[in-house]
Formats: structure tokens, C-alpha cells, sequence
């Protein structure tokens, strides 16, 4: 059935698995959709001078506006931005709320860029060069901080959540790429995960969890046409050095960033013949190659739509897992969406409190 949809179907089935899924004879389309709507936080109606958003992608900006509208700070907080890069969101913070906020970054290119940036708009931030992973780290945590973290990655805001637990910071989190960690088995940070993994025989590595980041609704055409480009010339190279080989068995190919692909598709196999020892014949006709690799990208991306009705419920059963943590821990803690899915399909947000 998957493989007799039209590009279009496809196309709306990527953007939207439960909307009139045609895999609800076999699968619990309705059950899965009810998991993922989170309703969003109450939000303060605001917006953020344009001006404030110099030097800052327009996507991104718009972001760090929907995520300032929910922040909630009281009066004795003292902020803290958690892998803060160049301190977009730390500049952003300091004049909304006319306080300093100091701003961890381990990158001293990125802290110097930071201090430049907040000096030119005389924004009250202090970058500090900090690994958030080293343990003299709790020294800028305290029961008086508010951390708040727009898409940390992974390991880096579970080392977040895990440290304000201990000093009793409050946390403001929109979580990211929960695939980035260095477990080979996810280990989930609360009893309850714990215990609902164990109950359920639940096991996720680190190719499951990427699962749960796999939407990519805010990528232009372009950069997804390329994509697609770079999986289809990927699996045309797997037929060739099959062929190659005499091996019917996949070889593993090294991953190269998309604005590293080469111009062609010859390029490209010669690129990953080198890579793996191969040495392509002279002559050698690439085209039927190339058009198998087509004909494979459009199965497997038909087949993963599958795969794809679990996406959103997987995010929302790891974020459940982060608050239940803080909640163990005797927060009072919210969790909803911050901005539409459209804007960045990492919308989900966490708000925790010491009780």
C-alpha cells in the first residue's frame, strides 16, 4: 500500500503521519495522535524590537521571541543561559528584562563573538568559557539561578537538568537531539522512566532516539532536495559496489556534510570508492546505478511513514521522562509547546520550579 502512494501523499504524510493516515487499518493511528497534543503554555503578549534581533537568522530570532513570551522570572532569579553560543538568547533576555544574565559557552571564538555582539548593543551578558560538562560547572548554579536553555543537545541538557536538581535552580528547557549522547542504550533520568522501561522491555539506541528529530519542516526545498539528492546517490553507491564487490552486503560510507556533496553522481561514488579501497573501472556506466538509487530513495521514503507515526510520540515520551524526573525531585514543573511546530518542529518546553 506504502509504495503505491503518489509524491504528493507522501509529501503530506512527512509533514502530518496521523492526519488521514492510510495506515490506520493496521497500525493505532488515532491512539498515537492523542499522545502528541500537548496543549500550548500561557504566554505573554509580547513582541521583541526587530532591532534586538541584529546578527541573528530570522527563524532563530523567532524562536528566541516565542521563547522569551513564556519565560516566566521571578524577581529573585538570577538567569543563566546553558550552551549559549554567542549569547543570542542572552542578549535577547538581559534587555527584555533589563537584568544581566551570564552566559555559559565552551567555545572561546563563540565567547569572544558573544562579548563583541553584547558590547555593540549594550546588552548586560557575561559570556564565560565554560565546559557545562566538567565538574567545576556547579559553581554557577545555585538555588537563586534560573538556567534556561533554547535546544540544547542531548547529553548537555540532561548534565542541565540533572546539576539544577542537585543546587535546586529553576529550569526553563525547549529540549534537542536526544540522540546525542554518549550511551549506547538510552538510560532513561527518572524512576519512572526507569521502570517503565523495565516493565516494557524498552530499549533505545542511539538510531531510535534520532527518530524522535527526524522532522525537518524548517529546512528550504532546497536543503531538503538535497538531502534527498545525497540518500539517493548513497544507496546508487551500495548497488555499485555490491557489483564491485561481488558481495551482496551493505558497505558503510562515511557521512559528508550536504554542502561538501559533490556536483555529481560519478564524483560522488568516486569520492566513496576512495573511501572504502574501491577502485571504479574506467568506462564504467553509472547511469543505471544513479536511477536505482532513485527508485530506492522513493521506497524506503514511502516505507518510513511508517516508522514516522512514532516520531512525536517518541519526543513526547522522552521530554515526560525529563519532567518526571524534576518532578521526583520535588518540582512543581510544566510542559506544553512554546511556538508552532512550523517555526521548529522542537517546540516542545519544559518550566521547573523548586517547589
Amino acid at each position: 500500500m506504502l509504495r503505491q502512494l503518489s509524491d504528493d501523499e507522501v509529501t503530506r504524510l512527512q509533514a502530518d503521519p496521523w492526519q488521514n493516515s492510510p495506515l490506520r487499518a493496521w497500525l493505532p493511528v488515532e491512539e498515537l495522535a492523542d499522545l502528541v497534543r500537548l496543549a500550548p503554555l500561557a504566554a505573554e503578549n509580547f513582541s521583541l524590537p526587530p532591532a534586538w534581533g541584529q546578527h541573528v537568522g530570522g527563524r532563530k530570532w523567532l524562536q528566541i521571541e516565542a521563547f522569551a513570551r513564556h519565560l516566566q522570572v521571578s524577581a529573585k532569579d538570577s538567569l543563566l543561559e546553558w550552551c549559549a553560543g554567542k549569547g543570542h538568547l542572552a542578549r535577547a533576555l538581559a534587555r527584555c528584562h533589563a537584568t544581566e544574565v551570564a552566559a555559559l559557552e565552551w567555545q572561546a571564538p563563540l565567547c569572544a563573538e558573544g562579548r563583541r555582539l553584547a558590547a555593540k548593543q549594550r546588552a548586560a551578558v557575561c559570556m564565560r568559557q565554560q565546559d557545562v560538562m566538567a565538574p567545576d560547572v556547579v559553581r554557577h548554579l545555585s538555588t537563586q539561578t534560573h538556567v534556561v536553555a533554547l535546544h540544547a543537545c542531548g547529553d548537555l541538557h540532561v548534565r542541565l537538568l540533572e546539576l539544577a536538581v542537585a543546587a535546586g535552580s529553576a529550569v526553563t528547557l525547549a529540549p534537542c537531539c536526544y540522540h546525542r549522547t554518549q550511551e549506547a542504550v538510552y538510560r532513561p533520568v527518572s524512576a519512572r522512566g526507569r521502570a517503565l522501561s523495565g516493565d516494557f522491555g524498552l530499549r533505545l539506541n542511539r538510531d531510535d532516539l534520532s527518530l524522535a528529530v527526524q522532522e525537518t519542516v524548517t529546512a528550504p526545498r532546497g536543503v531538503r532536495r538535497r538531502r534527498e539528492q545525497a540518500n539517493a546517490w548513497r544507496l546508487g553507491f551500495d548497488e555499485l559496489q555490491r557489483e564491485l564487490r561481488g558481495e551482496d552486503r551493505y558497505l558503510p560510507v562515511p557521512s559528508l556534510a550536504y554542502g561538501q556533496l559533490p556536483e555529481c553522481f560519478e564524483d560522488f561514488c568516486r569520492w566513496a570508492a576512495a573511501r572504502k579501497g574501491l577502485a571504479l573501472p574506467g568506462g564504467f556506466d553509472l547511469v543505471p546505478f544513479e536511477r536505482i538509487g532513485w527508485q530506492r530513495q522513493a521506497e524506503v521514503t514511502r516505507l518510513e511513514l511508517a516508522r514516522h507515526l512514532f516520531r512525536r510520540p517518541l519526543e513526547v515520551w522522552l521530554v515526560l521522562d525529563r519532567l518526571s524526573l524534576m518532578e521526583e525531585a520535588g518540582y512543581r514543573v510544566q510542559v506544553g509547546t512554546f511556538c508552532d511546530s512550523k517555526l521548529t518542529p522542537r517546540n516542545l518546553f519544559i518550566l521547573a520550579r523548586k517547589a
